[in-house]
């Protein structure tokens, strides 16, 4: 099918124009044959948003500790989640851990399972994030095997152990991870250091993994890094982005080496990090981050890129790029991200009639309407557009 989206405000990479956008098939295009005509005056055209690291799916899984629902269920729901709130792309970061219960290694399996089968019907273009806990020393084998996925999935090295044990950064949230892995506090506590006993053949595991990553093509993070040192070791593996760097010296040293920095859009939004971390949005005006990402609240890429444009259009059109553009590239998808002539159309039309709540009307994937607030031939030309530099100073 081929579109037309008229009257609307399109950002084309960091400029706003107001030319007509055609959709020919899958994909942005010059011209487009026998189009439909989308209206979509008042309203702001953007890239559909690429989200590199999401767990929010959790809770519809388990709404509450101990309370598990079909995973296909929780999919789909998840699935409407993400298209309704301008997310065109998502990585499903699905723990892979020693816990029992929603982050054990057979949860795994029963996820994995279930999205490969249900992804061709889910309207979001859905992958996996690895998160591979680096002492879940048993699930090498497999989470090599699942390396060979297509589409190729994300591979992330997560430590909460070595913070668990040591009183680190996580500790206090042992009562929380033993009650989401079904045990008692003395029981978690008590696996907890049969898994620590067997810390020395950790960093060997890291390497198998890493080795593998690097031969099959997939992109390879390492999470919660502490230090410019942990950053240089996990860069000599093959991990080209920082994703949640724990401080402002582990950032700054990836983008020295120009390297993208991935931090959680809801530390912008609630106004700082909930585990008493790098503040999101001063990273984002440092330079020091160059993605923001769902972590667990789907909403927060969209109202973090508008709360740090903070009414100004332009700033918004420097701001974007870090839910859009930035965010393909860490993901290795050179695809999609802009709205240019070759490139996916994945896009959202936003409505900011509201100045501090910007509304999904529709969202495309891949040239196809996946989600509608309202009919297509009713979208309202009331949206007020937000401000240029000049009319907020007058």
């Amino acid at each position: 099918m081929s579109w037309v989206i008229e009257d609307g405000l399109t950002l084309a990479g960091e400029n706003w124009t107001e030319r007509g956008l055609s959709i020919a098939g899958e994909h942005i295009a010059d011209t487009a044959t026998r189009p439909r005509r989308l209206d979509a005056a008042g309203l702001l055209v953007l890239p559909g948003i690429v989200d590199i690291h999401g767990d929010a799916f959790e809770r519809q899984i388990m709404p509450r500790p101990g309370v598990r629902f079909d995973v296909g269920l929780a999919l789909r729901d998840t699935d409407r989640q993400l298209v309704g709130n301008g997310i065109t792309t998502t990585f499903h970061g699905v723990t892979i851990s020693w816990e029992p219960g929603l982050r054990s290694l057979d949860a795994a399996r029963s996820f994995i399972r279930s999205l490969c089968a249900l992804r061709p019907h889910l309207s979001c273009d859905t992958r996996l994030h690895l998160r591979w806990e680096t002492f879940a020393l048993d699930a090498v084998a497999e989470v090599t095997d699942w390396l060979s996925l297509e589409p190729s999935p994300i591979l992330a090295f997560n430590d909460h152990t070595t913070g668990s044990v040591l009183k680190g950064t996580i500790a206090r949230k042992i009562g929380q991870m033993a009650e989401r892995s079904g045990l008692s506090r003395e029981d978690y506590m008590a696996l907890l250091d049969a898994v620590w006993a067997r810390r020395d053949d950790v960093p060997g595991a890291i390497a198998e993994l890493a080795a593998a990553a690097r031969e099959k093509g997939n992109v390879l993070l390492a999470h919660d890094e502490a230090s410019p040192e942990e950053r240089a070791r996990f860069r000599a593996l093959g991990a080209r982005s920082c994703e949640f760097p724990l401080n402002v010296e582990t950032a700054a040293e990836a983008r020295a080496g120009g390297e993208d920095v991935i931090l959680g859009a809801p530390n912008v939004v609630r106004g700082g990090s909930h585990n008493g971390a790098l503040d999101a949005r001063e990273a984002v005006e440092a330079g020091h981050c160059t993605v923001l990402t769902s972590d667990y609240h789907y909403p927060s890429p969209l109202h973090a890129a508008f709360a740090l444009a903070d009414g100004d259009r332009d700033a918004l059109a420097h701001y974007w790029p870090l839910v859009s553009t930035n965010a393909a590239r860490a993901a290795g998808l050179p695809d999609r991200g802009s709205l240019t002539a070759g490139k996916r159309a994945d896009l959202i039309l936003v409505d900011m009639a509201d100045g501090h709540h910007p509304e999904i009307v529709a969202t495309m994937v891949a040239g196809r309407i996946v989600y509608a607030r309202r009919a297509l031939g009713e979208l309202p030309v009331r949206a007020r557009q937000m401000a240029t530099p000049a009319m907020a100073a007058g």
